[in-house]
């Protein structure tokens, strides 16, 4: 198994960061397998969703709506409404695994790697890939 961390700067908003190209030079030439992306962070998560055509505003968008930015959380330090960073890798899982056939990522014509970040507290982000090959 071969990994790598990046280390990513999310900025001080709310965001979707695209990884794909990334995760793809990471596997190049590295023949089948599975690349596992892992978020090392409990408010941080990480997605495969088509990206620049407003699907990535819209993620924000129905998190916000699902996780409102307020006071209602128990979990509260930071900035208002910072507990629901905390609940949202349950609905963004921090991890996702993506098949590779011959160092290429098998995604779909449309499907990005995109770390989802609601934090504006953190903004600088670690994301660590990890790369199972068969042979």
């Amino acid at each position: 198994m071969r990994t790598q961390i990046l280390e990513l700067h999310t900025g001080g908003s709310e965001s979707i960061t695209d990884i794909t190209r990334e995760c793809a030079d990471f596997v190049a030439g590295g023949g089948d397998g599975l690349l596992n992306v892992f978020v090392p962070h409990a408010t941080a998560g990480v997605a495969i969703i088509e990206l620049g055509a407003g699907s990535d505003d819209d993620l924000l968008a129905s998190l916000d709506d699902l996780l409102p930015a307020d006071d209602r959380w128990r979990h509260q330090h930071g900035s208002r409404g910072h507990g629901r960073s905390h609940v949202m890798p349950a609905y963004v899982a921090p991890q996702t695994t993506v098949p590779v056939l011959s160092g290429r990522l098998e995604l779909g014509t449309w499907q990005s790697v995109a770390l989802v970040d609601l934090n504006i507290d953190n903004p600088d982000r670690q994301v660590r890939l990890s790369f199972l090959t068969t042979a």
